[in-house]
């Protein structure tokens, strides 16, 4: 199960995933953004809003509806970037926020690990935080206390169900380009300004996480549970040497 499935980093994880053979439960609030003839009858696009219980309840219901199971692994990718200074971030759009990114994370894995523990299976989860979590970045006070907290979600619920066998781990990317970003790409100074805080001299593409998380998802990380793994080009952990000019 795949949330925030219309978004650029939930196509790219979908494309990797159907590359390997998963059967995929696309869920996204506008089904309409789905080229559904891009996919197969391996994929079902599920119509569900999983920022409340009863939604993300539905999501799974539905899963199991169409393609006769319930997922073995959840990857939430429904999320937001909110860059707004604190002083100016209004309360609804603090809520909303909180709504997309921690609300989502909560529900959605909540209704997994019921599904999991009802049908005594094993299972694994994706959880998506952001480098803001784990580094100051000006003007991200909102959805940086957001992403903070699913990595926290992510840890607790890792410690909680790991005697069940169910994994979770979350990715926390640098900036990626996709179509909810390509704003901040406007012109070639500002892209070369976002290149250089990067370490490894790029800024980063949905590809990058993609990858990661499907690799978590995968059997190959199976001794793997309560991490978040930095994908961001070194943002957090790198300061190269500088020479003076």
């Amino acid at each position: 199960m795949i949330t925030g499935a219309s978004g650029g980093l939930a196509r790219a994880v979908a494309k990797q995933l159907a590359d390997h053979d998963w059967r995929l439960a696309l869920i996204t609030r506008y089904a309409g953004k789905l080229d559904i003839g891009s996919y197969d009858e391996r994929q079902a696009i599920i119509e569900a809003d999983v920022s409340t219980s009863s939604g993300a309840a539905s999501a799974f219901e539905q899963c199991v509806d169409r393609l006769g199971q319930a997922p073995t692994a959840l990857i939430n990718c429904a999320g937001s970037v909110l860059m707004s200074p604190l002083h100016r971030t209004r309360e609804k759009h603090y809520r909303k926020c909180m709504q997309a990114n921690l609300d989502t994370s909560f529900f959605t894995l909540s209704a997994f690990v019921n599904a999991c523990l009802e049908r005594k299976q094993a299972g694994v989860a994706v959880l998506v935080s952001s480098v803001t979590a784990r580094i100051g970045v000006g003007n991200h006070e909102a959805v940086a206390a957001a992403k903070a907290a699913v990595e926290s979600l992510a840890r607790s619920a890792a410690a909680t169900y790991s005697k069940h066998q169910i994994r979770v781990n979350a990715v926390a990317p640098g900036l990626m380009r996709s179509p909810a970003t390509e704003w901040l790409f406007s012109t070639a100074n500002n892209t070369r300004q976002l290149e250089a805080q990067y370490p490894l001299g790029r800024y980063g593409n949905v590809e990058d996480v993609a990858s990661t998380i499907a690799w978590l998802a995968s059997d190959e990380a199976n001794w793997i549970t309560g991490q978040v793994l930095p994908v961001d080009g070194g943002f957090t952990a790198v300061r190269p040497l500088q020479r003076a000019v």
